[in-house]
């Protein structure tokens, strides 16, 4: 009892010392100049201490920031955990900020999870901006998916598409309905394999099937550890024992198809160093003719003359980057455009008449005939406004920005909302409509490009971190979805409304459909010409 005595003595002399402290703090600062006010943030909802606004993010988070937007205007402050970040959710605000502050925010942020699977961003899609940025950008969009590259692979691609018409053939016969959701991520994971490497064993792309679902899993998945610094490195969640696994199996498969390769290139090309020589000489079309995407990084790495030596680790994250980028997105995008056209069956009969009317019922209709098939591809940009694979472009800001009037910190992760962007009523009548008409000769969007450069409308974004692929997308997408239009007629398997549900998916990075697209098929074109030689 003696001992506690002193406590109401202490308690009273530290009020009293810091009373005395903050009463010489003001009478300093009193007589210095006033301080400039702090600087002036976006609009911003109430938070919560440690977490931020976490609390109010709900899956999917695109909807979420719409909500946000709709309350606070097209620029809103928000805070994950100790991450500051900023949501651009209409057409002018990321005009501003990709015009204006394109440098300052052409990096991208890298979680926990994104780092493993990169290789410690050594691949395309998480090196910083630099020069290594800027060689493997160029490597990207001139030779590796540039449209060269894009054109050479076609045959590859078509005949990707065969074990997909095959198997929805063999599911009329038997008059059952099929899973077009696991058909078509079956089919663009086998696509992209094969892109990268054509000669790869039967067994390796079956294998890669299941491992490419799961890193797309994991680096869409919610990582505490990413925004609330007091969870970092107790794996809370389990993913990073998870990501390890399938990390150790995705390293040793890239290393197979690695090595095929190599054995390929080396017993196809005797070692002397005359007859290498010899080859070097040919004429560039001549060598690249039956060029993969494997075989021109094994030929840059191997190009001593090169600004920036590519590593092997550059190699297999920039595969990564590819097949983990393209798989989902590509099968989302035909299974949305098939959805809509279900539920606009007077969209539907135009892009069947128009492929009938071009291709006939002689052969199936491919990548060569998309510029004579204009309502399809109005069809394909429709679906890409109200669907984009990759509903929200995250970048990271390296120096502090004015954007509408406020400041913008160093280091915030900045986020346009692609899928706002393309419902937005001030530059879309009838935003929710899916209208391919007004993307058609005389409608208000003929003129629109999915490329970047018209802000309303930038499904796969825009600046220095646009999505590279765009070119192959136009070409892989609406030829796939033409195809199984052509082929087929469909009916919603369960027959009661005749509607396609067009729920979201509430997981992963991709825009893609909450319940697997069930469709019964009845083929139109029967036997499908050449159907064993696609």
């Amino acid at each position: 009892m003696a001992m506690e005595q002193p406590l109401p003595t202490l308690l009273e002399l530290i009020v009293v010392v810091t009373l005395l402290v903050l009463a010489m703090s003001h009478l300093v600062s009193s007589r210095r100049s006033p301080s400039p006010p702090p600087p002036r943030l976006p609009p911003s909802p109430p938070g919560l201490p440690v977490i931020g606004h976490l609390h109010l993010l709900r899956p999917p988070v695109h909807r979420t920031f719409h909500e946000l937007a709709a309350r606070l205007g097209p620029l809103v402050h928000i805070r994950l955990g100790s991450t500051h970040c900023v949501v651009a959710s209409s057409a002018d605000v990321a005009r501003e900020l990709i015009h204006g502050h394109d440098a300052t925010i052409s990096g991208r942020p890298i979680t926990a999870l994104a780092r493993l699977f990169s290789y410690g961003s050594a691949g395309f899609a998480f090196t910083p901006y630099g020069p290594q940025w800027r060689f493997l950008r160029r490597l990207c969009v001139s030779e590796v998916l540039g449209p060269r590259t894009v054109e050479q692979l076609r045959p590859v691609r078509r005949a990707s598409l065969a074990p997909l018409l095959r198997a929805v053939l063999a599911a009329a016969a038997r008059g059952e309905a099929v899973n077009l959701t696991r058909e078509l991520i079956r089919f663009s994971i086998a696509s992209i394999i094969r892109m990268v490497a054509s000669d790869v064993p039967g067994s390796v792309a079956d294998e890669a099937q299941d491992l490419v679902k799961a890193v797309t899993g994991l680096l869409g998945a919610f990582n505490v550890e990413d925004y609330v610094p007091l969870c970092r490195g107790w794996d809370l969640q389990g993913l990073r024992r998870e990501a390890a696994g399938v990390h150790r199996r995705f390293d040793a498969l890239l290393e197979k198809m690695i090595r095929h390769k190599e054995e390929a290139r080396d017993h196809g090309r005797p070692g002397n160093a005359e007859h290498q020589q010899e080859d070097k000489k040919q004429a560039p079309a001549t060598r690249q003719r039956n060029m993969d995407l494997l075989d021109i990084l094994l030929e840059k790495a191997g190009d001593e003359a090169a600004d920036v030596k590519l590593t092997r680790e550059n190699m297999k994250a920039f595969i990564t980057d590819v097949v983990t980028a393209g798989s989902d997105s590509s099968a989302a995008t035909v299974e949305w455009m098939l959805a809509e056209l279900m539920n606009h069956p007077e969209a539907m009969r135009k892009v069947r008449e128009e492929i009938d009317a071009v291709v006939g019922g002689d052969r199936i209709v491919g990548e060569a005939d998309l510029p004579r098939l204009p309502y399809l591809q109005a069809a394909f940009k429709e679906t890409l406004r109200l669907h984009p694979g990759a509903p929200i472009a995250h970048r990271v800001s390296t120096a502090e920005m004015a954007v509408r009037r406020c400041t913008v910190p160093p280091r915030t992760a900045v986020f346009i909302n692609v899928w706002a962007i393309g419902r937005d009523p001030v530059f879309w009548e009838d935003p929710l409509a899916f209208r391919p008409e007004r993307f058609m000769p005389g409608g208000a969007a003929a003129a629109l490009e999915p490329r970047g450069q018209h802000f309303q409308f930038m499904p796969f974004g825009g600046g220095r971190r646009g999505c590279p692929a765009v070119g192959l997308a136009q070409q892989s997408v609406p030829a796939a979805l033409a195809a199984l239009v052509q082929c087929f007629d469909w009916a919603v398997a369960d027959g009661e409304t005749g509607f396609v549900d067009m729920d979201e998916s509430d997981v992963g990075l991709v825009c893609a459909r909450k319940h697997p697209l069930l469709l019964r098929p009845t083929a139109r074109l029967n036997p499908l010409p050449a159907i064993v030689s696609l």
